[in-house]
């Protein structure tokens, strides 16, 4: 196997890019950023490269991990750039199955699936997206694996929850809640009541890399499955920190139209064999160790 990774320099690439080599699996990054460790680097912007079969066959991949995509926090949810990596991820599909490409597996999200229904599973769970990102997504995973079926290749689509961990976006809320209690960033609320489906980042790319090693036409939740309550992250953090939970707890609210429940139910990738090693304790421990070093 060898890989071709996109989106290697950013948060869940550069866990993908960790857990690849620590398999022995051969890389080839494709992007922007060279990465943070040697492997062979690719320099190509795929937002404005129209033919990227050149870069293809240099790369020599037998298979594709595509993780790149628009995420800047607060506006990639809107961004009219949803639209342009929904063109530049199906022809960097199509291209890759040109030059013989065998395998693709991409990076969903759960906000393909219809919120309301709280608990999400892959062959029920209505697919109607509330946002522009969401849909693009959606829309994304039905191109590529129509054209990867066109030229017998094989995709397998992960959807991703709620990821966290070492290089996440300052602006996300378990970074946030750490620059709280460190003294950083004045308090703010959550909506404590609400639970959600944290996985930590190298999970997430584990997950990701063990459908590398499947053939079927399959779409997975790269989860935890396990409900976790605002509340419980504020409080497992303060006492990691040494801090007072009750400023942010204190400005605690329900927000409007965000769901009570967001939870994956992952029991379709674990049948791959595939188990979470930290739970969310474990991992926001590896997190606050990773960002001291």
């Amino acid at each position: 196997m060898r890989v071709l990774l996109t989106g290697a320099s950013g948060f869940l690439g550069r866990h993908a890019l960790d857990s690849l080599e620590r398999c022995g699996v051969e890389v080839v990054a494709l992007g922007r950023t060279r990465p943070h460790v040697p492997v062979k680097f690719i320099k190509a912007d795929l937002l404005s490269v129209r033919d990227l079969r050149p870069f293809l066959r240099e790369a020599d991949a037998t298979h594709l991990l595509h993780l790149a995509w628009y995420a800047e926090h607060g506006k990639y949810w809107s961004s009219p750039l949803n639209l342009r990596w929904v063109d530049a991820t199906t022809r960097l599909v199509e291209s890759f199955c040109d030059s013989g490409g065998r395998r693709v597996v991409v990076a969903g999200t759960c906000a393909e699936y219809d919120w309301k229904h709280g608990c999400c599973e892959e062959e029920s769970t209505p697919l109607t997206p509330a946002t522009l990102y969401g849909l693009a997504k959606d829309v994304t995973r039905r191109l590529v694996m129509a054209i990867c079926t066109q030229h017998q290749a094989s995709c397998g689509w992960g959807r991703v929850f709620i990821p966290f961990g070492r290089w996440e976006s300052v602006e996300r809320l378990i970074p946030s809640l750490i620059e709280v209690f460190q003294g950083v960033r004045p308090p703010f609320g959550v909506n404590a009541l609400a639970y959600r489906d944290f996985l930590h980042a190298s999970d997430v790319a584990d997950g990701l890399i063990r459908l590398l090693s499947q053939d079927s036409n399959e779409t997975y939740n790269i989860s935890s499955g396990e409900p976790t309550r605002l509340s419980e992250v504020v409080l497992i953090l303060a006492d990691l920190l040494d801090a007072d939970p009750a400023p942010i707890l204190e400005l605690a609210s329900e927000r409007s139209g965000e769901p009570l429940l967001l939870l994956g139910n992952s029991l379709k990738l674990r049948a791959l064999g595939w188990r979470p090693v930290l739970n969310l304790r474990q991992g926001l421990v590896q997190t606050l160790r990773g960002d001291s070093e």
